[in-house]
C-alpha cells in the first residue's frame, strides 16, 4: 500500500537528547507518512550524527542541514518547502506524538476537503513542575468538521483552542496564510493556524493526539520572558491582522476573543495602540481575566492541587492519554 501524501517536518536544534523520543513517536504511528524531514538547524550536540543513523534505519527519514543557525521559523518553512507531501504535520523534536494521530486525522481530511486542517486535544506537561492540562476540550464530542463560524461561536463560549502539536494541515492552506512568518518569532504558529482556521474551517477529533512538553529553557518560554521583544512580537501580530490579506478574518478573530491567550501585554496593547483597538470587546475582557485566573492557579497552587484544579475545571479530557 502506497503511504499517505503526507510530510512531516521536525525542526531540530541541540535537542541530541530529546530528539529519539520524537522520532521513535514517529516511527510508531499506526499509519506511515511518505517521509520523515528533520532540518537541523546548526546543531553542536551530536544531533547529527544521531539523525543520520535513524535516516540509515529507516529510509523514508532524511536530513536537511542549514549552513548556519537560522532560527525556527526559517528552518520549519525549509522543511515545508523541500516537502512532497500535499499534507504537512510539524513534529517539534522536544515533542511526542500519540501513535493514531495520523491514522484518525487522514480519513477525515479525506472527508472534509474544505479544512485547512485536523486538530484535537494536546496533553501540556510542564517537565520540572509536572503541571498537567489539555487544550481544546470542549469543542466537540465527536470527530466533525468545524466551519469558521462554529469556531467563533466556541471562542464565544471560551472552548476553542487549535492546537498546532496535534494538526495535520494541507500545504496549500500553509502556504495561503502566508507560511509561518519570522517576524512573529514564537508566535508564528498561532497565527498562521488561526488564519487558516478561521478562513476555511477545521476538522476537529475530541482526545488526545499529542504532548507538548513544556520546557524552561524552551524557544516559546524563553521569548515570552524578553519583555520587551515580546511586545514587538504582538505589536507585529497585530499589525498583520490588520492588513489587507486577513480582511477575511480579521472580524473572526475579534469576536472570537482569541488574542486572550496572549494575556495582560496583547491587553495593554488594545488599549493603548489604535491598531489594537477593534479587538476590545467584553468576551476579550472576559477571557483575559479568566486566562490570569488560570495562571495564577497554575503558579501558586501546589502541583497536586493545581493538577486537581484543572481535571475539576474541565481541562482534562475524560479520555486517557
Amino acid at each position: 500500500m502506497n503511504p499517505p501524501p503526507l510530510s512531516v517536518v521536525v525542526p531540530n536544534y541541540n535537542h541530541a537528547e530529546l530528539l529519539p523520543h520524537c522520532l521513535d513517536a514517529l516511527l510508531a504511528q499506526t499509519v506511515q507518512p511518505l517521509e520523515i524531514i528533520v532540518v537541523d538547524d546548526g546543531s553542536t550536540d551530536g544531533s547529527v550524527a544521531l539523525i543520520e543513523g535513524y535516516c540509515q534505519r529507516h529510509p523514508h527519514i532524511r536530513l536537511l542541514r542549514n549552513e548556519q543557525n537560522r532560527g525556527v521559523v526559517f528552518t520549519v518553512n525549509r522543511g515545508v518547502d523541500e516537502a512532497r507531501g500535499e499534507l504537512i504535520f510539524f513534529a517539534p523534536a522536544d515533542d511526542t506524538s500519540h501513535p493514531t494521530l495520523f491514522e484518525k486525522s487522514l480519513p477525515l481530511l479525506r472527508a472534509h476537503p474544505q479544512a485547512a486542517f485536523s486538530c484535537g486535544i494536546s496533553d501540556f506537561r510542564e517537565v520540572a513542575t509536572g503541571l498537567n492540562w489539555h487544550t481544546g476540550v470542549g469543542m466537540g464530542e465527536r470527530p466533525t468538521y468545524l466551519s469558521p463560524m462554529e469556531l467563533v461561536a466556541l471562542g464565544r463560549r471560551g472552548k476553542l483552542f487549535l492546537a498546532p502539536n496535534t494538526a495535520v494541515i494541507r500545504r496549500d492552506a500553509f502556504i495561503r496564510a502566508g507560511k509561518f512568518l519570522p517576524e512573529l518569532r514564537w508566535h508564528s504558529d498561532w497565527f498562521t493556524f488561526y488564519v487558516a482556521a478561521f478562513r476555511e474551517g477545521v476538522c476537529f477529533i475530541p482526545e488526545p493526539l499529542a504532548t507538548f512538553n513544556v520546557h524552561a529553557e524552551s524557544y516559546y518560554k524563553r521569548g515570552r520572558q524578553q519583555a520587551d521583544m515580546h511586545r514587538q512580537v504582538l505589536v507585529s501580530l497585530l499589525d498583520h491582522l490588520n492588513r489587507p490579506g486577513c480582511a477575511d478574518v480579521v472580524n473572526h478573530v475579534r469576536d472570537s476573543g482569541e488574542l486572550y491567550l496572549f494575556g495582560w501585554p496583547m491587553l495593554r496593547l488594545v488599549l493603548t495602540r489604535p491598531e489594537g483597538r477593534r479587538f476590545l470587546t467584553a468576551n476579550f475582557l472576559r477571557r483575559c481575566i479568566w486566562q490570569a485566573t488560570k495562571l495564577s492557579v497554575k503558579g501558586f497552587l501546589p502541583t497536586a492541587l493545581a493538577n486537581l484544579y484543572f481535571r475539576l475545571a474541565g481541562y482534562r479530557s475524560k479520555k486517557s492519554v
